[in-house]
C-alpha cells in the first residue's frame, strides 16, 4: 500500500515540474509577442492578477488540465512560427492584421482571444499546415 502512495506523490512531483515548466514558457512566449498582460492571461486561461504572479515568478499553483492544453497549444504554435518564418516574423505574426480563411482580416491574436481554446488549437493548426506539418 505505501508504494501506491509513492508512485501518487511522483506524479504530482511530476505534474508541478510540468506545471513551472509550462508557465515559464508562456511568460517567455507572451513576451516574444510583447502581449498585453490581460490578454496573456485571457490565452492562459487564469486571472490577470495569476499571470501577473507567474510573471513574477510569485506563483506556486497548479495548472488544469485546460491550463495545460492552452500552453501545450501556444507553445506548438510559438514553435510551429519559429520554423516557418525567421525570428522576427514569427514574433509579429500573431498581432498582424491576416486575410487568411480564419481570421478575415483580424489578427491571429484577435481571433485567439475572442474563441478561446478552440481558437487558439484551429490557430495552432492553420500554421501547421502552413509549414506542411498537418
Amino acid at each position: 500500500m505505501a508504494r501506491a502512495f509513492a508512485i501518487v506523490d511522483d506524479r504530482a512531483d511530476d505534474m508541478d515540474r510540468l506545471d513551472a515548466v509550462a508557465v515559464k514558457a508562456l511568460v517567455r512566449l507572451f513576451g516574444f509577442w510583447k502581449a498585453r498582460i490581460a490578454d496573456a492571461a485571457r490565452l492562459a486561461g487564469v486571472g490577470a492578477r495569476t499571470f501577473s504572479r507567474m510573471r513574477a515568478e510569485k506563483w506556486d499553483g497548479a495548472l488544469n488540465e485546460d491550463q495545460r492544453l492552452r500552453a501545450s497549444a501556444l507553445v506548438g504554435l510559438y514553435k510551429g512560427l519559429h520554423l516557418y518564418f525567421g525570428a522576427e516574423l514569427a514574433d509579429t505574426w500573431v498581432k498582424m492584421p491576416n486575410d487568411g480563411p480564419l481570421f478575415g482580416g483580424r489578427t491571429p491574436l484577435a481571433y485567439m482571444l475572442e474563441g478561446g481554446l478552440p481558437a487558439i488549437l484551429e490557430v495552432r493548426d492553420y500554421v501547421d499546415a502552413l509549414r506542411g506539418g498537418a
